[in-house]
């Protein structure tokens, strides 16, 4: 048995324990139940479960939530278009968030998917120091897209 204090009470039987937990107006808690003996510590159960709950809270709220924005570009957009979209990633990137990029693919433009892989790779070369390439550029049906993820520990200037 451990005391209420932390220090090793020793080999107690189960009704002196509960007297001496009773006593001090703590409770008995059973520590380690397959230990032969077990292992019981006299607390204050109430206090312990309260301070495990600030805990698992404080746990989550240090916690990062992972947003994905996505920005849609066409294969055969105008470079002012391409300019405010890329400024959007940046900025996304900026935040911290992921950024999901997909080029739509319309008609015709189906046939030339090069189109769209040489915009994703000139994308990826002019953010490349605000975020990484998580995922190539890969083909689903109608769309193409890639994924960034921000650059983490970057050096401030």
């Amino acid at each position: 048995m451990v005391g209420p204090s932390g220090e090793q009470v020793g080999v107690v039987r189960t009704d002196d324990a509960r007297k001496l937990a009773y006593d001090a107006d703590l409770d008995l808690v059973e520590v380690a139940p397959k230990a032969k003996p077990p292992v019981c510590k006299i607390m204050d159960y109430g206090k312990y479960r309260y301070e495990q709950d600030q805990k698992a809270r404080e746990a989550r709220r240090n916690q990062q939530r992972t947003v994905v924005k996505e920005q849609k570009f066409r294969p055969k957009i105008d470079e002012h278009d391409y300019e405010t979209k890329k400024g959007n990633v940046v900025r996304f990137l900026e935040k911290g968030s992921k950024v999901k990029v997909t080029i739509m693919f319309r008609g015709r433009e189906q046939s030339r998917p090069e189109l769209g892989y040489r915009l994703l790779e000139r994308l990826a070369d002019e953010v490349s120091e605000y975020g990484v390439v998580e995922s190539r550029p890969r083909q689903d049906g109608r769309n193409m897209t890639m994924v960034f993820g921000p650059v983490r520990n970057k050096k401030k200037k």
